[in-house]
């Protein structure tokens, strides 16, 4: 895998193999760390970056860094977890994060989402990232006669699934469809089909909505946000972000469902809402279906 960064690494700092602190995982020529500082990767302050924001921001630590397992380089910093609330000192910090990882070509990905944790989700995802990258480069759908059919990406491979029957393997939210059904068995949802939508907003993050009716009148709704600043993440961002949003669902399904319910009325009504703002999205809005209630 690739950096996909700005060419000049003279401010990235490398992350060296013997340093004191055990990588979580190694996996296919990468090692991953959780818990760097910006100052671990960054050598002092770059152009641009004024003292202030430097000081700031050189404290702040990112949930993951990929590196190259051969050279110690960070190929991206992750951060997963709730969306700082606009105006406050939780963005203020991850702006300037912001503009010195760009001031030095550092790829960030960032999941948003109240619902997902690093502790809890985020090493999955690293290496569902990593191998999903990895497939990307392999030049997966092209043939030895030079033909170029319909790729099958990453997420769409076909395979045998833990309840024996043939799906995509990499669908992540592949254990919340199993659990709605048991939910719905034991009674505790109303239907268990686990629905969803994906769009991508101009210069804006990747977005994934996923719900299940708990009641007649009532969803249990998830959104994740995916942004990718000089990275790609080997597969669609928007189609990520929706499975993400549906493993949030299957975090929801394990608690007391019955809490913070959005009336399906209300959520019908938010999906007209985001269609009427279609010439906001790359690609526009492939969701009519879900406006009528």
């Amino acid at each position: 895998m690739t950096s996909i960064g700005s060419d000049d690494r003279g401010w990235l700092r490398a992350v060296p193999a013997e340093d004191g602190r055990d990588p979580l995982l190694t996996r296919a020529g990468h090692r991953v760390y959780p818990g760097r500082r910006l100052s671990d990767l960054v050598q002092g302050r770059p152009p641009g970056v004024t003292g202030s924001q430097w000081s700031s921001a050189s404290r702040a630590s990112f949930d993951f860094v990929v590196c190259a397992a051969d050279t110690g380089r960070a190929i991206v910093a992750v951060e997963i977890g709730p969306v700082a609330p606009a105006g406050s000192a939780e963005q203020r910090v991850e702006r300037l994060k912001d503009a010195v990882s760009a001031a030095v070509g550092l790829p960030v990905l960032r999941i948003g989402s109240p619902t997902l944790r690093a502790a809890e989700h985020g090493r999955r995802l690293v290496e569902y990232v990593i191998d999903a990258r990895a497939y990307a480069a392999g030049g997966a759908g092209v043939t030895a006669a030079g033909d170029d059919p319909a790729p099958v990406g990453f997420r769409d491979i076909l395979g045998r699934l833990p309840d024996g029957r043939t799906g995509p393997v990499n669908d992540l939210g592949a254990l919340t469809r199993a659990a709605a059904v048991e939910a719905y068995v034991a009674g505790r949802v109303a239907d268990p089909i686990v629905r969803g939508l994906h769009v991508r907003w101009v210069d804006g993050p990747a977005q994934g909505w996923s719900w299940v009716q708990v009641r007649p009148d009532a969803c249990l709704v998830e959104r994740v946000s995916v942004t990718e600043h000089r990275f790609s993440c080997g597969i669609d961002a928007a189609r990520l972000a929706e499975d993400l949003a549906t493993v949030a669902v299957g975090e929801r399904l394990r608690e007391n469902v019955a809490s913070d319910l959005v009336p399906r009325a209300e959520l019908t009504a938010q999906i007209v809402a985001l269609r009427g703002r279609r010439h906001e999205l790359v690609g526009g809005f492939a969701f009519d279906h879900l406006c009528a209630d």
